[in-house]
């Protein structure tokens, strides 16, 4: 596995990639792209970290696997490339967007222009075999992604972290609320949007504490603002 990370990731995951466990999981990854159809594509696993700079981060929105159908993982947790069809829980989440901040709902799932004004896309486990959701749990990808919300908690102040659903929600453990903003509601999956996703209105909270903190808002409606990536 081709190991690029941006260089303020980089520095500051050195340690942790240096870890016997981390060998493990880059041996493992390697024998699955060689054998299998894995997603996203090879130079797309960190694709979260490389288009945010550690600095830059202000919202880190936690998903679970990378899609597992073809053509829709890119890296970014929730978001697929333009050209695909708009995937259940991101149409809820851009309902919660609608009701929340009266924002059209964009016509493209690519949330490359929410990542350009530092809303850090990250997946739990950063790899996935094709069709099998959940495969590569347990392989190691849990405890990096640890590490890294670790490292945003502790080196950073003032960050919003919406955790939707149980399993992001105990990512919530690393998190210090009294140095961030953490806000948990249930998945935007159809299965459990309507038990409190719906309604949760965590963009315009988001946005009220950035302004609090003389930060910029982001600018949900992936206009094109959001995509020339203001991260002040």
């Amino acid at each position: 596995m081709d190991l690029k990370l941006e260089p303020s990731w980089e520095e500051r995951l050195r340690e942790e990639i240096s870890k016997p466990y981390f060998t493990a999981l880059t041996e493992f990854i390697r024998g699955e792209y060689a054998k299998k159809q894995i997603f996203p594509e090879e130079k797309n696993i960190f694709a979260a970290l490389n288009e945010v700079p550690f600095n830059d981060v202000r919202v880190i929105i936690l998903g679970q696997d990378p899609y597992h159908g073809p053509g829709q993982a890119h890296g970014l947790s929730f978001s697929v490339p333009d050209g695909i069809d708009i995937p259940p829980s991101l149409r809820n989440i851009y309902k919660e967007l609608g009701s929340d901040l009266n924002i059209k709902p964009p016509v493209t799932g690519n949330l490359s222009g929410w990542a350009a004004q530092g809303v850090l896309l990250l997946n739990t486990t950063l790899t996935v075999e094709a069709g099998h959701a959940g495969s590569h749990q347990g392989k190691g990808w849990e405890e990096f992604t640890d590490a890294v919300i670790r490292i945003l908690n502790n080196d950073r102040e003032g960050l919003v972290f919406m955790l939707w659903g149980a399993y992001a929600q105990k990512k919530g453990e690393h998190i210090d609320s009294r140095k961030h903003l953490v806000l948990t509601a249930p998945h935007p999956s159809p299965l459990s949007a309507h038990a409190g996703f719906f309604g949760c209105r965590h963009f315009s909270q988001a946005n009220a504490y950035l302004r609090e903190h003389g930060k910029l808002e982001i600018d949900w409606a992936l206009t094109e603002r959001a995509k020339s990536g203001s991260k002040k």
